[in-house]
């Protein structure tokens, strides 16, 4: 398997290299927006460990992810209205991972909406921190 690349995007978001959308963090985990969003809230969670995926996180640091991804998924649905939700998590190239870096995706659903695909648009930046503050605000209760 090919190593962990601490150059990832998503490993220079955790190091404050690059911004994101936060909506939860931990000491274990951060949940930030998806800047190409397949729904509206469609939000990831990566662990603060560095992990290439599934295959190589310590069952501790998944649990944790886990464990934010239960807590993130029902504030989504509430948030965005949403009829159900889609929980999607891959590894390496032939399952569709592009950011070789573990994250789970949290995408509210509407019935009878599709996802939009994969990296097709990139959502207006006022939108996203919309959706950040409503979400964070309700994962702060």
């Amino acid at each position: 398997m090919t190593a962990y690349d601490s150059n990832n995007i998503f490993a220079k978001i955790l190091r404050g290299e690059l911004p994101c959308y936060k909506v939860y963090e931990d000491e274990h985990v951060l949940a930030f927006l998806d800047i190409m969003p397949r729904s509206p809230g469609h939000t990831l969670v990566i662990p603060k460990a560095p992990s290439r995926n599934i295959l190589d996180i310590t069952e501790e640091d998944y649990l944790h992810v886990a464990r934010a991804t239960r807590k993130i998924a029902p504030a989504a649905m509430a948030t965005f209205k949403a009829d159900g939700v889609t929980v999607q998590q891959h590894n390496e190239p032939a399952s569709g991972q592009v950011v070789f870096h573990l994250h789970v995706h949290i995408m509210p659903r509407q019935d009878g909406v599709a996802l939009l695909a994969p990296a097709s648009r990139k959502e207006d930046p006022k939108v996203l921190e919309e959706h950040a503050a409503r979400l964070s605000a309700a994962l702060r209760g």
